[in-house]
């Protein structure tokens, strides 16, 4: 299906190669899950989970345009009792104690801004958004990536496709 998309250049979509491939990479484990879809812009990653079977679907945007075409695009798939689109800055979204749990955690913010990097320090001091065994999977372009110190989580795969880097995140293992 054929979303529609936010008018000028304040979103990022993914290529369908690549979102192809987080979801083979996800595989039947979507099945149930629970998605939060941080930076959501037009909720591809995050309707494409609801599409291959996801239970639920949280999408926050801070871009007022974006949230009103997610909720279009949740409208359009038929997906309103599974997807909740919110007007909302993602970081401090994460920055409150969570009341619910996510399986999987979609990183996407705008690039070059080190966004990803403070998403994920949060998420990493406030793991407990993410299931014990749930993966966050970060998007960013290649050249901004380093590798981070947490002390929750743990890198454990990553994958270029172009001018994307995926990066794999879960609970660090305790010893």
């Amino acid at each position: 299906m054929r979303l529609k998309s936010v008018p000028g250049d304040s979103t990022r979509p993914i290529t369908d190669r690549v979102k192809e491939a987080v979801f083979n990479i996800i595989g039947g484990d979507i099945i149930d899950a629970s998605f939060l879809d941080l930076f959501g812009g037009t909720g591809s990653v995050g309707l494409e989970a609801l599409s291959r079977g996801a239970s639920r679907c949280l999408f926050l945007d801070i871009n007022e345009r974006a949230v009103q075409v997610l909720k279009t695009n949740i409208a359009a798939t038929g997906f309103e009792k599974n997807a909740t689109a919110k007007l909302q800055d993602a970081n401090k979204f994460l920055a409150h104690l969570p009341d619910q749990t996510f399986d999987y955690i979609y990183v996407a913010p705008p690039q070059y801004k080190e966004i990803w990097k403070r998403t994920c320090q949060i998420l990493d001091e406030r793991d407990n958004w993410s299931s014990p065994d749930g993966w966050v999977i970060v998007q960013i372009h290649p050249i901004e990536y380093v590798k981070l110190e947490l002390k929750n989580f743990m890198e454990f795969d990553q994958r270029d496709y172009g001018s994307t880097k995926l990066v794999f995140f879960e609970h660090q293992v305790s010893s």
